[in-house]
């Protein structure tokens, strides 16, 4: 959609499905094109094992009938009038939902904000294969890594055009590019695995292939020798890397979605303490060059930063127009995300956001305790907010980080841990979810 030509080409269709949808007797209805662009090489033990190229232009119309509704999807070059005929008589048929419909017309984007999401650079396979084999070899490079699990980059873009019968027209398009590389340490069983990868929207922002892999190599080396550890109740400091996750279980139980189908643990607490004091969670879909950033989401709407959570207090869900009906509010935030055939609410750019302490005298304070760098299997239910995860990670003695540890389980409740949680001062906001370095009081560790 760089071209100019090429994005009023997906215009047309958009509008011409919208057009089409009117005709065949909808009384409202909106239509997408969801472009996708991508461009890979992977290599192993310095040989490229794979190189991989993909396009695609989807379309979709969802129409609406009354309080009927129905969506229909094919390729972007589809004939518009079948398709809509299609849509409307499926729509008919289909039961009554009282919250479905448009966005309301005064809740559409007026202008379409540059948020600096596009790089026109472009990365030739040549070049992903010289990265991909540069972030391996420096992997290999540090002592104590034996083996390559495989090595990667990948430039790509997507893009979104938007039509809907209250007027709407909208488009925007951003890239991705990302180098990735995972290697081994050790002989035997006692190897361990780890990776390094680093993911922005502009080429140039990238970390250096040599930086991502000599990372990966000695996260890897660090893991030798792991062992066990006593069964107890400890403090758990969480690694960035895995923290994200903390805060991405967070915004799965804020999720209006999620609410309104009583399967989310907090979902009687809007307006209630959920988190310690001090805590703040923002979502922010018009961050410039954010990793999430969108100038409208997927029924037009420009949402703005919010305040999910401030000072520990919860104040909103994320919403899409369905929802928001549903749960009797006056209307979306402009969290809708178009799926193939809907619109839920999903987070942007979230943060939970940091705190005033280093990671260093965070841990200072921490006589015996675990620092997680990996967690593994399922074992979070957001219904009940019960946790409990596989892990690996470092022990914590007398406020330093010494040896490592695996095979072990900590557990709590996702209540208690955010009530008991302290955010350090290390955010790295190149993540559609981002958080810092978390200490969590008085979890439940299974060791030996």
């Amino acid at each position: 959609m760089t071209d100019q030509i090429e994005k009023q080409q997906l215009t047309d269709r958009v509008v011409a499905l919208v057009e089409a949808a009117k005709k065949a007797g909808a009384d409202a209805s909106d239509a997408v094109v969801v472009r996708a662009r991508s461009r890979s090489v992977s290599v192993r033990l310095g040989k490229v094992e794979g190189t991989e190229a993909s396009e695609s232009d989807d379309m979709s119309l969802r129409v609406f009938v009354g309080r009927r509704v129905a969506s229909v999807s094919a390729p972007a070059n589809a004939d518009p009038a079948p398709l809509a005929e299609r849509a409307v008589a499926m729509a008919k048929a289909s039961p009554e939902d009282p919250y479905q419909g448009l966005a309301e017309p005064d809740m559409l984007a007026q202008a379409i904000t540059d948020l600096d999401l596009f790089d026109a650079t472009e990365v030739s396979a040549e070049r992903l294969k010289e990265d991909a084999l540069a972030a391996e070899a420096a992997a290999l490079d540090v002592s104590g890594v034996t083996n390559s699990s495989g090595s990667g980059a990948n430039a790509g873009s997507g893009g979104l055009v938007l039509a809907t019968s209250e007027g709407f027209i909208g488009a925007y398009e951003a890239t991705r590019f990302s180098r990735s590389v995972s290697v081994l340490a050790g002989e035997g069983t006692g190897m361990e695995r780890d990776y390094d990868f680093s993911s922005r929207l502009h080429f140039l922002d990238l970390d250096a292939p040599e930086e991502i892999g000599r990372s990966a190599g000695e996260r890897a080396v660090r893991r030798l020798n792991p062992r066990k550890v006593d069964t107890g109740r400890y403090p758990v400091v969480y690694d960035p890397r895995v923290a994200r996750g903390i805060a991405g279980h967070l915004a799965s139980a804020i999720n209006g979605a999620s609410v309104a189908r009583k399967s989310s643990f907090l979902r009687d607490m809007m307006g209630k303490k959920v988190a310690a004091a001090g805590i703040t969670v923002t979502d922010d879909p018009q961050r410039r060059r954010g990793p999430s950033s969108r100038p409208f989401d997927g029924e037009g709407v420009a949402g703005q930063r919010l305040v999910m959570i401030e000072d520990g207090f919860l104040k909103h869900w994320f919403l899409s127009t369905s929802v928001a009906r549903q749960l009797g509010l006056s209307g979306t935030n402009g969290r809708g995300t178009r799926g193939a055939s809907s619109v839920n609410p999903s987070s942007t750019n979230l943060a939970l956001e940091p705190g005033t302490q280093t990671p260093e005298a965070l841990i200072k304070g921490i006589s015996s305790g675990f620092y997680v760098t990996e967690v593994f299997g399922q074992g979070v239910n957001l219904v009940t907010g019960e946790y409990s995860r596989g892990a690996a990670g470092f022990w914590i003695e007398n406020g330093e980080i010494t040896y490592p540890v695996s095979e072990v389980t900590i557990a709590s409740n996702l209540k208690d841990m955010f009530l008991n949680m302290t955010p350090a001062s290390d955010i790295d906001r190149n993540f559609g979810t981002a958080a810092p370095t978390l200490l969590v009081e008085g979890m439940t560790l299974a060791g030996k």
